[in-house]
């Protein structure tokens, strides 16, 4: 049997229910289609099965430094590493990557935090004003980048407005940091700053840790106030002082 209305006027009323809120045709209950086999659709006769999607590989970004970094077995091969490591956000807005600076194979190695704007720009660690002091902190016990001190950060890249670095960023740079020490061979290490400590030693609060001896990946650790602090608290370079003399007993008795 043939409707009664005509095209116009079956437009004119599907027109009135849509503006009515009757957008979509409903059922009394529910229907999953998807659990339909009718609805399933079927390749065509001879078409070859389309092939079951494959999950991505969940890559561990960790366990891809500890692998990049343990492969290096020379500083300038852990640069390259480090340079060709793609699972670290940092590097996409960095300048540079602030590597190391001073002697390879000095007997002090100095770890500060993380890049901030002066060391993106030069491709080196504490630079600027805070790298001026350092090394006036340095020159006072005879050490100094020039001749018997090598420095590096536990992050290479910058983060962005210098905000602080997530735990993850951290995780996963911690591997090269580790091979860049035992790829160094200092006798000592200085840890400059809370992020130093968090990474070699697994703590924060360098006001409690400073002057406290330790030790990490078998070397003799001293956390210091970072140069940048003692820019802004100029009270605490008596501290600072206290701990360069015990840094330099320390050499004096390894001798």
């Amino acid at each position: 049997m043939e409707s009664e209305l005509d095209y116009w006027s079956a437009k004119a009323l599907l027109e009135w229910q849509v503006e009515l809120g009757a957008t979509e045709a409903m059922l009394d209950a529910p229907v999953d289609r998807y659990a339909l086999e009718d609805h399933k659709p079927k390749p065509a006769r001879g078409a070859a099965a389309a092939p079951t999607p494959v999950k991505p590989r969940e890559v561990d970004p960790v366990a891809e430094a500890r692998k990049a970094a343990a492969a290096a077995t020379a500083l300038p091969g852990l640069r390259a590493a480090l340079e060709g490591f793609a699972h670290c956000e940092l590097k996409r807005g960095a300048r540079n990557l602030v590597f190391s600076d001073g002697q390879a194979g000095a007997r002090v190695m100095i770890i500060g935090d993380a890049p901030g704007r002066d060391e993106d720009l030069q491709g080196k660690p504490i630079v600027g004003a805070a790298g001026q002091l350092l090394d006036r902190m340095l020159a006072a016990i005879d050490l100094g980048r020039d001749k018997n001190v090598y420095i590096t950060n536990v992050l290479p890249w910058r983060p962005p407005q210098n905000r602080d670095p997530l735990p993850a960023e951290i995780a996963m740079l911690v591997p090269f940091l580790e091979r860049h020490v035992a790829l160094a061979q200092p006798d000592v290490l200085v840890l400059m700053g809370d992020l130093s400590c968090q990474a070699a030693l697994g703590k924060r609060g360098i006001t409690r840790l400073r002057g406290q001896w330790a030790e990490a990946w078998g070397k003799p650790v001293l956390p210091m106030l970072h140069p940048d602090y003692l820019l802004r608290q100029g009270r605490a370079k008596r501290q600072a002082w206290a701990d360069l003399l015990d840094l330099r007993a320390r050499l004096n008795g390894l001798n």
